[in-house]
């Protein structure tokens, strides 16, 4: 793929990385769960849907799946509701990406907004299926405070492949 001009060439992600950063968006997404704040982001799709784009290769819609197993045990909720939104997530994902990496991550966050309210809708249909609860009118923020959080942990995320691999005064890059 030919990058766009101006563009900074980025190292490999490191997949201990990756799975780092995986394990710790779930364990936020745990503790604000406890919380019971229902308007909060969910970290662990921003960070799913983050490696999709940029590393499809190494996190796919199996690892979404397992992911969203995962919240749905904490949350006690029905088995397979996140895991079902993660993966429809994920997969919307992995086909907008090749197009998604020609933008700055400021515009990405603009186009990832549908990709969120189709998640957010398919979990709230789900639950209104299932228990008979209608969202609460504070879980119509979520998709775009995530989506506004797109760019700050695009940068945290990728902050680590853009440190030079061998700096020196002869290769500036």
């Amino acid at each position: 793929m030919i990058m766009p001009a101006g563009r900074p060439l980025l190292l490999p992600a490191n997949p201990r990385f990756i799975a780092f950063t995986l394990l710790l968006a779930l364990l936020v997404n745990m503790l604000l769960g406890l919380t019971g704040l229902r308007w909060l982001p969910d970290v662990l799709a921003i960070v799913v849907v983050f490696w999709n784009v940029h590393q499809p290769r190494r996190v796919g819609v199996l690892l979404a799946f397992v992911l969203g197993l995962a919240l749905d045990v904490h949350e006690s909720a029905l088995l397979g509701q996140n895991a079902l939104s993660y993966v429809v997530l994920s997969s919307m994902a992995l086909a907008i990406q090749r197009r998604l990496l020609w933008f700055p991550l400021r515009e990405q966050a603009l186009q990832i907004v549908p990709l969120f309210i189709v998640a957010a809708v398919l979990e709230w249909g789900t639950r209104l299926i299932v228990q008979d609860a209608w969202p609460h009118w504070s879980q119509l923020f979520s998709p775009f405070l995530q989506a506004a959080l797109w760019p700050l942990l695009g940068a945290l995320l990728l902050a680590p492949q853009r440190r030079a691999f061998a700096p020196d005064d002869i290769r500036p890059l």
